[in-house]
């Protein structure tokens, strides 16, 4: 018998009961299959960043691993209660997209996710990854400023939509939210990084690859980027109107045609600090603010941001 099979390591189980898939049901089955071999305990999210608070707390638990179940803004709550500890973290997919799961091969059924997680009892072996930080706030996978945050925007509003029709109601978002504001009056953005400044009015930051996924679709966005290499990656979107539309989105979708070498996107490839803000002014003269996102969820406004890598700041059993 492998001696680490007697082991049952102490688990806190934090889920978002809210979250697209997971239903009182589902999360039972999930607990009582995990408790086989660990010892669980479970924590449910009320609101709006309470899994932080959460995950703040469990750092004096003494658990030795803590799973985040629910969908990538969970994920990323979760993640930022614990972000520079040396508890493991792990994941189980609850949402539409997924992205951080199946960026890390965690399968995205939450059953085969499960199987795969109580696997891992027996191959105990935490890494450390990158993450990247907007602020105070650390994402995983993705951040973005400009017409990408008011996609999200929109998207978080509807959250019954959201779950219903999935990445079509992305879509809608998106050419709502392009039609509306950036063709308009798009925020002017000044980006600065490595001795370069370029203006725009989208930036996509990325920590790893893919920057999403368009229902099984990998949305690749920078080149060069992995979730374990120090640094983050950037794209700049110059100016936005129709044609730059219609021909940006196609590369972001194709696996032969980069993004960044469209002729109104500029890169930034492996840079470790970016400073972001907004050169827009109102009728009375006030900075207009730009929207920000991490990891799929809004979370808010902002008149200037500092983006920078966050190297091997979380520790993960995937």
């Amino acid at each position: 018998m492998n001696p680490d099979s007697t082991i049952r390591r102490r688990m806190l189980v934090i889920v978002n009961p809210y979250a697209t898939t997971v239903s009182d049901r589902l999360k039972n089955l999930v607990i009582y299959a995990l408790q086989g071999r660990f010892e669980v305990e479970v924590e449910a999210t009320e609101s709006q960043d309470h899994a932080i608070e959460i995950g703040r707390e469990a750092r004096d638990g003494d658990y030795d691993i803590v799973v985040a179940f629910g969908g990538d803004g969970t994920i990323n709550e979760v993640v930022n209660g614990l972000a520079g500890t040396d508890i493991p973290v792990s994941f189980l997919p609850g949402g539409n997209t997924n992205v951080v799961c199946r960026s890390l091969g965690i399968p995205n059924d939450v059953v085969d996710a499960t199987e795969h997680l109580l696997s891992l009892a027996d191959d105990f072996n935490p890494r450390r990854i990158d993450l990247g930080m907007v602020d105070s706030r650390y994402f995983v996978f993705s951040c973005g400023a400009g017409i990408d945050a008011s996609v999200v925007k929109r998207v978080d509003a509807k959250p019954k939509l959201k779950a219903k029709a999935g990445p079509w109601f992305y879509s809608w978002a998106a050419l709502s939210a392009y039609m509306r504001s950036y063709m308009r009056n798009p925020v002017r953005l000044e980006v600065e990084s490595g001795g370069r400044t370029v203006q725009g009015v989208t930036v996509l930051a990325q920590n790893s690859d893919p920057f999403t996924y368009f229902a099984n679709q990998p949305i690749h966005v920078c080149s060069n980027v992995a979730i374990d290499d120090g640094a983050l990656g950037m794209l700049v979107l110059k100016r936005a109107n129709q044609f730059d539309a219609m021909s940006v989105i196609p590369r972001l979708l194709s696996n032969r045609l980069a993004a960044a070498k469209h002729s109104q996107v500029e890169a930034f490839e492996k840079f470790d600090v970016a400073q972001l803000r907004s050169l827009s002014t109102d009728d009375e003269g006030e900075i207009r603010r730009f929207p920000v996102q991490v990891d799929g969820d809004f979370i808010g406004t902002r008149e200037q941001v500092t983006l920078k890598a966050a190297p091997r700041a979380l520790s993960i059993v995937a």
